[in-house]
């Protein structure tokens, strides 16, 4: 199985060549880089402009093993094992708290607020997890007591690169799964059963309310008044 790249490979070579006397097999094999690559960056036709990074400030070399790779142009490198666990696990398989790199921490702020803004279903553990901070400084940028709470701007973690898209995606979707189901509220159409019926009973309610309201028919009235007055007529003739 082949090892890790160290961080920054091309930034390293550019240290390794300028603080030691390493070959440039010794340095590419270590750097994963190409020796061409190597010589290339030796004669300033690459990586141009690139501030060396130092492997042993950054604890991934040491300086005996440095110097026994001097002394043996066969000997390898070999990156030292981080003492901070950069895959965000522990021994025994149980998930630790995210390491997030120095350079990235600054950025987590403005990551939380994104999340508190555009997922508020999330809980603080579940942000704890994706962007690795503490529960007083969500607490702080829920409540803008953050010191920082003016000149923060909501980004989103994944384009910062401290977490991924898979990871937040789980987070968001295991939160809706236990979120519980708001009940049903608001205007929902009736059964047409249901519909009839209520217009029928508002039909024979508004013709109950005709007949109480004494609403009369004006001509059938007359009609009325005309029959019984012919009707006393003849009745005069006869007597």
């Amino acid at each position: 199985m082949a090892s890790a790249a160290p961080l920054m490979p091309k930034a390293t070579a550019v240290w390794l060549l300028d603080n030691t006397a390493l070959s440039f097999d010794q340095i590419a094999e270590f750097c994963k880089l190409h020796p061409l690559e190597v010589k290339a960056i030796a004669d300033g036709d690459s990586a141009q402009g690139i501030k060396g990074l130092d492997p042993v400030a950054t604890g991934q070399l040491t300086r005996e093993q440095i110097a026994a790779a001097e002394a043996d142009p066969s000997a390898s490198l070999k990156l030292v094992d981080p003492k901070v666990p950069l895959t965000g696990t522990t021994t025994g398989g149980k998930k630790g708290p995210r390491y997030t790199p120095v350079s990235r921490r600054q950025d987590r702020p403005n990551a939380i607020l994104w999340l508190v803004r555009n997922h508020p279903e999330l809980k603080d553990a579940q942000i704890m997890r994706l962007v690795g901070t503490t529960k007083s400084t969500i607490a702080a940028i829920r409540d803008r007591t953050h010191w920082n709470a003016a000149n923060l701007a909501p980004m989103d973690p994944v384009t910062l690169g401290l977490t991924s898209q898979i990871e937040l995606d789980m987070e968001v979707a295991r939160a809706n799964k236990e979120k519980p189901q708001a009940a049903a509220s608001g205007a929902t159409l009736l059964p047409a059963a249901e519909t009839t019926r209520k217009e029928a009973e508002v039909a024979a309610a508004a013709a109950e309310e005709k007949e109480k309201s004494g609403d009369v028919d004006v001509n059938a009235v007359f009609a009325k008044l005309k029959q019984i007055g012919g009707k006393g007529h003849e009745e005069g003739d006869e007597d």
